[in-house]
């Protein structure tokens, strides 16, 4: 199903979310605010209240004038003082009848406090309440009166009106308001450069757009036959393919990869080398529980930055068996080749004896050539059982014939056929590439001549293959197995890399015997079952 395409551009999304984000968060830090500002009003001018009031309740005079040792007129006038250097609305002093004996309008003076809120005071508690009196609502602090034997004597109230506290509140809102209002503009302006930004970092990409490059890189990763993994900067992969996840599993790694660290999930790895130091490693070995795999492992850098590294492999087995192929099918289209070019070389020296009716020669080179042919086929076949190796050597030695080289196989050679045909593959991989190192050796040598022998008893066989060439240096013998190793040459040192592999697979062995100037021996031994033992 097609996808439309947004109304709205990501950038003008992301500013317009932005902006209602911020609006909000502001709003409610208002209401937030204006509730603690208002929560702390209250409490201040309580505070104020209760320390006002028990000033007062301490006061000498006060406690004079309701125990009778003073004129309780000098009351009136002294809250008439507090209040003037305070802010609190009014002060009214009560004896234990509840009988005010001070207060804001003189008229109440006298007069008896009926309201409830007063009867802890007259049990000697500090208290605070808030209430409608004559002057309105207000915040009462309550403070007893003691005289000085500890006996109760009368109670202060001091109130401060509600309506002087709010206006407080809304003094300290109108900041918070200006507050509010600068945010709103800093948000809105953030909201903008933020959508600018992440537009930019997104290359300019619409959702839709990314989503699409999305899909796609998804529909190639799974498509490769590759293993493709991708970890981030803490070596946690991010990406891997269903092409690898097949081969963990086949390594016996079951578990979900995504999030794990890529060295605690796949062994060997060398993944976080690569992060450290920003060099690729290209088409390297790598054991994973047992399958040897070729990896490339290449660092993203992003910025000049390594953000992670990415690594494609494959299980070199399946790599392996193609180059073999190709190995193979090359190896016998060089033997078929020379002997094309040796048979099409003795049939123009045939067609000129036709054409010059020199019959009696002709019978003769056509008997020798059918007398050698025969001898040498006649004595491969007894000593190599293999048709498909006996063939094939046959064609190396039209092919050294050609080049100027004597190849023999010994006389005491025999070589059973195999009882498992794909032995045969690996021993014309073994062979071929033993014969060609021989014919390479011997190419610039005065004399040239390469000998080949194969001996098997009780189901070992052994198969040696010696030149008269120059010889192997003894510092050169442990490297020259080694992949890409050569002397002669950039694009060589895969012949005898692919002999040990091949060795490997069939459980043998190699070992080189040489000394410069005296020529080379390479000894194979492997187990080799023959096709009749195998059956008997």
């Amino acid at each position: 199903m097609k996808k439309q395409k947004p109304l709205f551009s990501l950038q003008t999304t992301i500013a317009v979310f932005a902006c209602i984000v911020v609006a909000l968060a502001l709003l409610v830090t208002d209401i937030i605010i204006n509730e603690r500002i208002a929560e702390n009003a209250r409490i201040n001018s309580s505070e104020e209240a209760i320390e006002i009031a028990r000033i007062v309740a301490n006061t000498p005079l006060i406690m004079e004038a309701l125990t009778g040792n003073r004129d309780e007129r000098e009351i009136q006038v002294f809250t008439e003082k507090v209040l003037s250097v305070s802010e609190v609305r009014f002060i009214t002093v009560m004896d234990m009848n509840r009988i005010r004996k001070s207060h804001p309008n003189p008229e109440k003076i006298g007069e008896y406090y009926e309201e409830e809120d007063a009867n802890l005071v007259f049990e000697g508690q500090e208290t605070t309440s808030v209430n409608k009196g004559s002057l309105g609502v207000s915040l009462r602090a309550f403070s007893p009166v003691f005289a000085p034997d500890g006996k109760q004597v009368g109670a202060v109230l001091v109130g401060v009106m509600m309506e002087s506290i709010q206006a407080s509140v809304d003094d300290s809102r109108s900041g918070i308001y200006g507050g509010v209002g600068v945010g709103m503009l800093v948000g809105v302006l953030g909201s903008l450069v933020l959508a600018r930004r992440i537009k930019k970092i997104l290359f300019g990409l619409e959702p839709f757009a990314i989503a699409k490059i999305f899909e796609e890189r998804s529909a190639m990763l799974q498509s490769v036959r590759e293993g493709i993994l991708a970890v981030d900067k803490d070596s946690r992969m991010t990406i891997v393919n269903e092409a690898a996840i097949k081969l963990f599993q086949q390594a016996g790694i079951s578990d979900n990869p995504i999030g794990q660290k890529v060295d605690e999930y796949v062994p060997n790895t060398r993944l976080q080398k690569v992060l450290e130091t920003g060099e690729a490693e290209l088409d390297q070995e790598q054991d994973l529980n047992g399958i040897t795999i070729l990896a490339n492992r290449v660092p993203i850098i992003v910025d000049g930055e390594i953000v992670g590294v990415i690594a494609t492999f494959r299980d070199k087995t399946e790599m392996r068996q193609m180059a073999e192929r190709l190995t193979g099918v090359s190896i016998y289209a060089e033997a078929l080749r020379a002997q094309t070019h040796e048979f099409m070389n003795k049939l123009h020296v045939i067609l000129g004896m036709v054409r010059l009716g020199d019959y009696d020669r002709l019978n003769n080179y056509v008997n020798q050539i059918a007398s050698r042919y025969q001898a040498e086929v006649g004595s491969l076949v007894k000593k190599i059982k293999d048709p498909v190796l006996a063939g094939f050597i046959i064609g190396k030695i039209s092919l050294a014939r050609e080049a100027g080289i004597t190849m023999t196989v010994s006389e005491e050679s025999f070589l059973p056929e195999p009882a498992e045909p794909e032995v045969v593959h690996e021993l014309i991989t073994i062979i071929g590439n033993l014969i060609n190192n021989s014919l390479d050796a011997v190419e610039t040598s005065t004399c040239k001549c390469v000998n080949i022998d194969f001996s098997w008893d009780s189901d070992i066989l052994t198969i040696e293959v010696s030149d008269t060439g120059s010889g192997i240096d003894e510092g050169v013998k442990n490297k020259i197995f080694v992949q890409g190793y050569s002397t002669k040459g950039t694009d060589r040192g895969l012949g005898l890399y692919l002999i040990q592999r091949s060795l490997e697979r069939l459980g043998g062995q190699i070992t080189v015997i040489s000394e410069v100037g005296h020529g080379a021996v390479f000894r194979v031994i492997l187990p080799y079952w023959s096709k009749e033992g195998y059956f008997d």
